[in-house]
């Protein structure tokens, strides 16, 4: 089965590079599918978890709050604003940040809506966040 180089980094490090078949990406425009041979693109990533597929079966699931992804035919790399696996992925410390987003998002009502943009990005990604979270 032919591959890609997947890499996922974020601030704090390189969480992962390998040649995969297929990653899946939570684009702002919807789930993306990358496979070897993808057309070049840059996308932006909204708060979603991306399923990456090793040996025809999903082998990792991570959380990513959003960021960037650079994809061209041999390689894709991920500039995560943030990324747990899902099987870390905290449900208290989610629902802690859901509370958090929420709140923000009440209070932003005098915001431009630029800013009104950012804090709802935030609290859907909190959402998604909460719904996969697997760890206590």
């Amino acid at each position: 089965m032919a591959t890609f180089q997947l890499e996922l980094v974020s601030p704090e490090k390189l969480l992962l590079s390998r040649a995969v078949e297929m990653a899946v990406l939570p684009a702002a425009e919807g789930e993306m599918g990358v496979l070897p041979g993808h057309a070049p693109m840059i996308v932006t990533l909204r708060g979603g978890v991306i399923a990456v597929t090793e040996g025809g079966q999903i082998t990792e699931r991570l959380y990513v709050a959003g960021g960037f992804a650079e994809v061209t035919p041999d390689r894709c790399t991920v500039l995560a604003d943030e990324a747990t696996p899902v099987a870390q992925l905290s449900k208290a410390g989610a629902e802690a940040r859901l509370r958090e987003a929420e709140a923000a998002y009440a209070a932003s009502g005098a915001e431009t809506p630029e800013r009104r943009d950012a804090v709802m990005a935030k609290l859907l990604a909190a959402r998604v966040a909460v719904s996969v979270a697997e760890a206590a």
